[in-house]
């Protein structure tokens, strides 16, 4: 997905009202600003005895009749005096309260509302996203986003185009009074800031290498955090110290050679035609006074504001760089917000609108269902047969054979190349998947724990679950057994990831948390493969007090999972190749019955 300019001015366009209103209010300060040069140019006249110029004498003269008093030399110096002291003392506050206010505004409510947004996207985006993309690095690129969009703003609005219309402003009233030196200032004005945009648009290409080589660190640096267990146990610190200090050094030259030399030569180059370009509007003043064309006050007024104006262009050429350095980052998180949807996006982006109350009894048909990440190699292939009511499925076969992908399909994370998944007859992508997916649950091989109580991980798909089906569900799911260990019990903080708990008792706690969803259909993923002897005898001892109260279906390595299942379909290579009981499979002589005899003899676990 690409992105543009044009995409971060949409960032801010639902504040345009108030943006419009503070971006005029700056300028006009500017403007107004622009009237002390003129003024002192104006009483050094009026000192040397030369005359105001029309439009400011007939101002003067007004003002003097209002008090009723005669425009007398002292009366004018007075008023004049006066403009610049409301010019100056009276306008600074009000200043400072629009940039403070209005322009700080509009950052932070757009920084709040657009994280909200860049959630929504988080949580909308599709399965397959998550597993191509490193959440660290989803993660930096969009808080790099979100903070580089909200100080541009007050950059761009409160001081870049303010200062644009005050050397408009001084252009203007340059004119006025000599328009051959107007003329020159527009002209030199126009180059330094092509010929800056036009070396500004190498340097954006190098700082979006160096956005992206800060999301590679980053990205690392979640999977060290996420990982320092690992790390740790093969006492791989100073490798992974190693191997991100040169990833910083490769930032680094990126960052100084690339990027901050092209900068400083940049700024020297500009820096020094600006002070020739200031010292030639000073000469031409000069000889012109010199000559008599150009009252000294006119004189003084000029090179007043050519000053002003060649100083306030060195900090819009630096604004420029500054926004130029945060434009890969922004245009690379408007790319992340492009992404598609997917297709339970309404979920998120509509969180009040309300979905089905749907109620199944549990009938689950696969009919001839074929299924592949990429289309021209199938995972899954005509697969077809049906799972009644309240009866207990298991899914068996080596790694690789399809087993989970199915379950994907069930819950509709993908949809199938071909074929359907009907349930109690219904296709399953007829139905609102919002309702749909609250009567499942499923119990992964490793368990999801947020950093949060024992009692809000419980709760966490039905969160209006009261204290006594919180207690029947975990008295089925043997949390009771630990319960007694935790410190505080149920109000216990279990640590990011539930790493304050055992493997065993995390998988009890995502039994716990399925059974309270009271789902139509339940998925066990492999909840035993990597736990003890103790444990697995806890889980299978939970998944027997479940069998029968609603339609199961168990994924299992360890075939002592499945023995009581009240049917085993066994996958290889993406297709069903056996299907019964367990005495039944036995009896087949094959794959089920290899599988079965290297378990027992312990050739394979």
């Amino acid at each position: 997905m690409t992105a543009n300019f044009w995409d971060i001015v949409r960032y801010f366009k639902r504040y345009r009202n108030t943006a419009i209103w503070s971006i005029t209010g700056s300028s006009l300060f500017e403007i107004i600003d622009l009237a002390v040069p003129y003024t002192i140019g104006q009483i050094l006249n009026v000192l040397s005895g030369r005359s105001l110029d029309p439009e400011i004498n007939s101002l003067v003269m007004a003002m003097a009749n209002t008090f009723g008093q005669t425009s007398s030399q002292t009366n004018t110096l007075i008023i004049l005096a006066s403009l610049i002291f409301v010019v100056t003392v009276l306008r600074a506050p009000i200043q400072v309260w629009i940039a403070n206010n209005f322009h700080w505004e509009i950052a932070l409510k757009s920084r709040r509302d657009q994280t909200q947004k860049a959630i929504a996207k988080i949580l909308t985006l599709p399965i397959e996203f998550y597993d191509e993309n490193n959440a660290g690095r989803i993660a930096g690129r969009v808080a790099r986003g979100l903070a580089n969009h909200m100080w541009s703003y007050p950059e761009i609005a409160g001081q870049l185009i303010p200062k644009v219309v005050r050397i408009l402003g001084i252009f203007v009233i340059i004119c006025a009074i000599a328009w051959w030196i107007s003329a020159f200032f527009l002209v030199s004005f126009i180059l330094v800031l092509l010929g800056s945009l036009q070396k500004l648009k190498g340097l954006v290409k190098t700082e979006e290498n160096l956005d992206i080589y800060q999301e590679n660190t980053e990205s690392r640096t979640s999977e060290i955090i996420t990982s320092i267990k690992t790390v740790k146990a093969f006492a791989n610190e100073a490798k992974e110290y190693k191997r991100q200090s040169e990833r910083l050094e490769r930032e680094a030259k990126v960052s100084l050679w690339g990027i901050h030399v092209g900068y400083v030569k940049l700024g020297m180059v500009r820096d020094t035609v600006l002070e020739a370009c200031q010292f030639v509007v000073f000469g031409a003043a000069l000889f012109a006074t010199f000559g008599g064309k150009m009252s000294i006050g006119h004189f003084i007024t000029i090179s007043t504001l050519a000053s002003m104006a060649y100083s306030e262009i060195k900090p819009i050429c630096l604004l420029a760089e500054v926004f130029a350095r945060r434009y890969s980052s922004m245009l690379r998180f408007h790319q992340f917000m492009k992404q598609p949807n997917g297709q339970d996006a309404a979920i998120a982006l509509y969180p009040n609108t309300k979905y089905p109350q749907y109620r199944f009894a549990g009938k689950v048909e696969f009919r001839n269902l074929t299924f592949g990440y990429d289309r021209d190699h199938p995972v899954l292939e005509k697969i077809q047969f049906i799972i009644e009511p309240y009866e207990t499925v298991a899914l068996v076969g080596k790694s690789g054979s399809g087993k989970s992908t199915l379950v994907k399909l069930l819950f509709r994370y993908f949809e199938p190349s071909s074929g359907s998944i009907l349930i109690d007859g219904a296709n399953i992508t007829e139905l609102d998947i919002t309702g749909y997916r609250k009567r499942l649950a499923i119990v992964h091989q490793e368990v999801d724990i947020f950093n949060g109580t024992l009692m809000d991980n419980l709760m966490y798909g039905n969160p209006t679950a009261t204290f006594a089906q919180v207690q029947e569900a975990c008295e089925i799911a043997s949390v009771d057994e630990f319960l007694h260990l935790l410190p505080r019990g149920y109000n216990t903080i279990v640590g990011e990831r539930g790493v304050r708990l055992s493997g065993g008792q995390r998988q009890r706690l995502g039994i716990a948390r399925a059974l309270l969803v009271n789902p139509d259909i339940l998925v066990f993923d492999e909840a035993t493969s990597s736990l003890d002897y103790e444990s697995e005898r806890s889980i299978q001892l939970a998944m027997r007090l479940i069998q029968g109260t609603r339609t199961t279906i168990v994924i299992a390595h360890r075939l002592s999972t499945v023995r009581e299942a009240d049917k085993i379909v066994v996958l290889d290579k993406g297709a069903i190749v056996e299907i019964g009981s367990h005495q039944q499979l036995l009896a087949q002589g094959g794959i089920y019955h290899r599988l079965h005899s290297l378990q027992e003899s312990g050739e394979l676990l």
